[in-house]
C-alpha cells in the first residue's frame, strides 16, 4: 500500500494589505503548510478584483495549498430571490478569484431553509448551485461543503445529512466537502475522544465517501456537544480537548488532507495551535 502523505497543517490568515505580502508573512509567522483566505468581506456583497502580481505570487507557491473561503453571508438554500441571487454572484465571484490564485477548493456553508423546510431548502439550493458547478466546470477550484452547526433550519450539519446534501447535487464530481471539528461537535457528533473522532470518520466514509474530504477545519468549540452553537476555542483549550485531533492524521478517510485552524488569533495563538496539531501528527514534515 502506498503510505499518504502527511497532511499539511496551517491556519486561516489576515490579506489586507496584500494577498500575497501579508497572507505569506503571517504564513511563515505560524510556520503553516497551508493557508485558508477571504477574496472579499466575508460580511458583506461586495466583490472587489485582485492584483495581478499578488495573485501571482500566491499562486506560484506550489508548496503552500490554498484554499478559500467564501463569503459568510452566501445562503444557498435562501427562500428569498435577492438573498439567492447574491449568493450565486458572491459564490460564483469566490470561484473566479480562487482559480486566479490557484486555490485547491472554495469553502461555502451549507446553508439554511430559514422557512419552509428541509426539502424545500434543498431543492432552492440545488437550483443555485448545480448550475454554478456545471457552467465553471473544471476551469474553477471545487466547491467545499461546510456543514453547519446546526442552528435553526440548517440544510446541513450532521454526517448523516450530507447524504442527502450531496443526492440533491446528483453527487456531482466537482462538490468536495470541508469539514469543521467544532460544526460537527456542535451538532451532535461527540468526537472528545480518539474514540468519537474515528466513529465521525467512519461515518463519514460510508456516507459521503472519504475522496469528498478535501479540508478540514481543526477548531477546538467553547460550547458543548449537541449545543448548535458554533464557537471555535483555540486547540486544548475548549470541550473537544487536543488528544483527538491526533486521529485526523491517522484515519483513513481524514489521513493526508490539508488541516487548517480558524481558531482565536492573532499570531502567537495560532502559532500554538499549528504547533499543537504538529506535534499530534507526528512524522516527517508535509511536501
Amino acid at each position: 500500500m502506498t503510505e499518504l502523505a502527511a497532511s499539511p497543517i496551517g491556519a486561516h490568515v489576515p490579506v489586507a494589505g496584500g494577498m500575497a505580502t501579508r497572507g505569506l508573512a503571517y504564513a511563515a509567522d505560524i510556520a503553516a503548510e497551508t493557508v485558508q483566505v477571504f477574496v472579499s468581506n466575508p460580511r458583506g456583497w461586495a466583490t472587489t478584483p485582485g492584483s495581478p502580481d499578488e495573485d501571482a505570487e500566491l499562486r506560484e507557491r506550489s508548496d503552500l495549498p490554498v484554499f478559500v473561503h467564501a463569503n459568510y453571508l452566501i445562503n444557498l438554500g435562501s427562500p428569498d430571490e435577492t438573498i439567492a441571487e447574491r449568493s450565486a454572484t458572491a459564490l460564483r465571484h469566490a470561484l473566479q478569484r480562487g482559480a486566479e490564485i490557484g486555490a485547491r477548493g472554495v469553502v461555502v456553508h451549507t446553508g439554511s431553509a430559514v422557512r419552509g423546510g428541509r426539502d424545500e431548502g434543498l431543492a432552492r439550493m440545488r437550483a443555485l448551485l448545480l448550475p454554478v458547478l456545471e457552467e465553471l466546470g473544471e476551469q474553477v477550484p471545487p466547491v467545499l461543503l461546510e456543514p453547519m452547526a446546526g442552528q435553526g433550519q440548517v440544510l446541513c450539519a450532521t454526517v448523516d445529512d450530507l447524504g442527502d446534501y450531496l443526492a440533491a447535487l446528483d453527487w456531482h464530481p466537482r462538490a468536495g466537502v470541508c469539514l469543521d471539528t467544532a460544526h460537527v461537535f456542535a451538532a451532535g457528533h461527540d468526537v472528545s475522544t480518539p474514540e468519537g473522532m474515528s466513529a465521525m470518520l467512519d461515518r463519514f466514509g460510508e456516507v459521503a465517501g472519504a475522496e469528498r474530504l478535501r479540508l478540514v477545519h481543526a477548531n477546538d468549540s467553547k460550547e458543548a456537544c449537541g449545543s448548535n452553537k458554533d464557537r471555535h476555542e483555540n486547540i486544548g483549550a475548549g470541550h473537544i480537548g487536543s488528544a483527538p485531533f491526533g486521529t485526523l492524521f491517522e484515519h483513513p478517510v481524514s489521513a493526508g488532507v490539508p488541516v487548517v485552524c480558524e481558531t482565536p488569533g492573532p499570531v502567537a495563538p495560532h502559532a500554538a495551535d499549528v504547533a499543537t496539531l504538529k506535534d499530534l501528527r507526528g512524522g516527517p514534515a508535509a511536501d
